[in-house]
């Protein structure tokens, strides 16, 4: 049975995600739930912490047929542009609310793949903001802490009268 979704404003989803020190057969077994997870949703991209595993483990899949799914430990970002893109995001941890978040439209992030091999890859337009979207979720942070404090605490109303 796949875990739960914490639910906002579980102490957890501000925490800082503890670090993974080699990618173990019990890390990938994290992430073929979440992918399972994902899927179910469906969304483009989960971290560990969203299910209430402490751990900077993410996956991201915004490709139009799926089955392109990255698996990242440990997502570091390494450089970003200038250009923006804006995306209207959401999270399962507080449903039935979404905003328009505007993040830099290309991303180099360094990571630990599958099988515990370093990568640094390039991601654009809704891959970066999925990308940048999990390493949010990793630092403890929600998408709407993007926004600005009106805006955030507006959008925090209207999920509290759900």
């Amino acid at each position: 049975m796949p875990r739960e979704f914490l639910t906002w404003p579980d102490k957890r989803l501000t925490q800082v995600a503890e670090p993974v020190d080699t990618v173990t057969d019990d890390h990938r077994a994290i992430w073929d739930e979440m992918f399972e997870i994902m899927e179910a949703m469906p969304g483009y991209g989960l971290a560990a912490p969203q299910i209430g595993v402490g751990l900077r483990l993410a996956i991201v899949d915004c490709s139009e047929e799926r089955g392109q799914v990255v698996r990242m430990a440990n997502p570091e970002l390494l450089a970003q542009s200038d250009q923006t893109f804006t995306f209207e995001e959401a999270s399962p941890n507080l449903q039935g609310v979404s905003a328009k978040v505007t993040r830099p439209a290309r991303v180099t992030v360094r990571f630990l793949d599958a099988d515990g091999v370093e990568q640094t890859r390039a991601f654009e337009d809704l891959w970066a903001t999925s990308v940048q979207h999990q390493i949010d979720h990793l630092n403890g942070r929600m998408y709407f802490d993007n926004l600005s404090r009106t805006k955030r605490t507006m959008l925090l109303k209207k999920a509290a009268k759900r």
